[in-house]
Order: structure tokens, then sequence, then C-alpha cells
């Protein structure tokens, strides 16, 4: 195959289709392999991008993508197109340690019906962590028939007064069957490791931005709903 150049480029880009479909480049960078020549035989060309800043997670969500793609091109001067070969490469970053986790504790109460206390061991978790907490039910005057926890993740998309939230459950854990009592105590152990989690994201590129919440729901037997949530940092840890 007669060519007039093979070349690699990586690129870095940023989907979001929420409405209308926009695609912003944050990396493109192009290394030549091969002058014009001819192609008689299959061969490997070895390359290396240096020192590329990818400051951004590979992430798949509801309406926000970013991905990376190793795209090759052999330039064919006398052809109506060239040869372009696409694979997407995986980014993840990884975190030591993160600051100081707090306590989390807060209460849920209707007046003269329902008054628990909940806690969390922290708010900061890593993705192979395990959440530990305890709910005590202080007052109790409607059947509950159930009490479960949820992770929600939230996307937020743009800033400010235009910015656009949209949440998704992405695990969920029944901690609880049955009407308690007063004065009971509800241990809570959930293992992130058996979701499909992704690290908390905080302004991407100004365009969009990735947060979770535990979500505490405590159903009675008219499937009247009672929540609380909290927002959580996700890390990736080494």
């Amino acid at each position: 195959m007669v060519h007039q150049g093979i070349k690699v480029e990586l690129l870095g880009s940023i989907d979001i289709n929420y409405e209308r479909s926009q695609t912003t480049d944050f990396i493109s960078l192009s290394k030549d392999l091969e002058p014009p020549g001819t192609i008689t035989d299959s061969s490997t060309v070895p390359f290396c991008f240096n020192k590329v800043d990818k400051q951004y997670e590979t992430y798949q969500g509801r309406f926000c993508k970013v991905r990376y793609t190793l795209r090759v091109t052999i330039i064919r001067k006398n052809f109506s197109s060239n040869i372009v070969r696409e694979q997407e490469i995986a980014v993840m970053n990884t975190s030591t340690e993160v600051e100081d986790s707090a306590l989390i504790k807060m209460e849920v109460g209707i007046e003269e019906c329902l008054h628990i206390e909940f806690e969390y061991n922290k708010n900061k978790y890593h993705l192979a962590d395990c959440i530990v907490g305890k709910v005590n039910f202080l007052l109790v005057r409607i059947r509950i028939k159930y009490m479960e926890i949820a992770i929600i993740r939230r996307e937020t998309i743009g800033a400010g007064a235009t910015a656009t939230n949209e949440n998704e459950t992405i695990a969920k854990y029944e901690v609880m069957d049955g009407a308690p009592v007063r004065g009971e105590l509800i241990p809570i152990r959930m293992f992130l490791s058996a979701f499909n989690m992704t690290p908390t994201y905080i302004n991407v590129n100004n365009k969009f931005s990735v947060r979770h919440f535990l979500n505490l729901v405590l159903v009675d037997e008219e499937d009247r709903r009672y929540f609380k949530q909290q927002e959580i940092t996700l890390w990736r840890k080494d």
C-alpha cells in the first residue's frame, strides 16, 4: 500500500448529551509515525506521548461522558478517504489519601409521630470502602414497613443559575424489614465495592460535576416515604 504518511493522535473529549449534543476537546496531540512510503507487510511502530496531563478520569454517566481516544491515520493521496482506526483507552486517577473525614450525625422527625437519629462513620469514602452507621428510633408512632439506604449520583450540567441537575440511583440496600419499636438501634453496613461507583468530580472543564448523596428512606404501611439526604465524597484509592 502506497501512502503519504502515517500519524497517531491522542484525543481527550467531553460529550454532553442533554437537550442537544455538545462535544469539547481538551487534549489534541499528534505524532508522525512514518514518512510517505509503501507498506508491504505487517509491522509494528512504537510511539509515546510523554508527560500528558490527563487531569480528568474516563467517565460514562447518564448525560456526560469523558473519553480518551487513540486515532491512527494512514494518509492516501489519490483515494477518496484516508484509512482511520480508533481505540478508546481508560484513564483513572488515584489518591493516596484525602483530608480528614468528618462524622455525619443527623435527626429526622415528624412532630409527635416519629423521631430518629442516624449516624455515619465519616463523609468521605474510597470506592472499595464500607459505609458504617446506625439508626436510633427515639419515637415511633407510625407503622414502618421497611427502611433502605440508597446512593444517589447527581450530574450537574453547567454552572450557576443555568445549571441543570439530574439524579440517578446507582446503589440501594435494605437495612430493615418490619416495624421498629422505640429504642431500637439498627446497624448499617454497606460495602461500596459491590456497586459500579465513580469518584466525585467537581467542575470538570467547566462543563459538569458529579456528586453523591446517601439517601435514607423510611416507608410506612400506607406507602408514604420519609427520607433524609446527606452528601458524601467518593475517591479512588491507590
